[in-house]
């Protein structure tokens, strides 16, 4: 099993939990996080403008099964797609165990 952790922009989470949905990916969390990259975003205040290095994300996770890792990528790479910089990142890592708490179910049977 895989978790990926994307961290996308805010207005493309709807269109990503759409395509993860369409594809079968039925469960995840997400938040909000505030970050700092390579994007400077311009704000003004009474018509001066200043940029700041603080970005507001998106983070959703997602735990699959190792086969299903490719399709879930896919997914999020074309539906957070800008082209600009700041489309965000994909982390993956390994998860050794998953569980079902309600029927103590293990493995990838936990994660549908």
């Amino acid at each position: 099993m895989k978790k990926i952790e994307a961290i996308i922009r805010k207005s493309k989470f709807d269109e990503v939990k759409k395509a993860l949905h369409e594809t079968g990916v039925n469960f995840f969390t997400y938040w909000d996080v505030t970050g700092v990259g390579n994007e400077k975003q311009g704000h003004v205040y009474r018509g001066v403008s200043y940029s700041t290095s603080d970005i507001q994300r998106r983070i959703l996770s997602i735990v699959v099964s190792d086969e299903f890792l490719d399709r879930t990528l896919k997914v999020i790479f074309e539906a957070a797609y800008t082209g600009t910089v700041g489309d965000g990142k994909i982390f993956i890592s390994t998860i050794d165990e998953a569980y079902r708490i309600r029927t103590r179910e293990g493995g990838t049977d936990s994660l549908s």
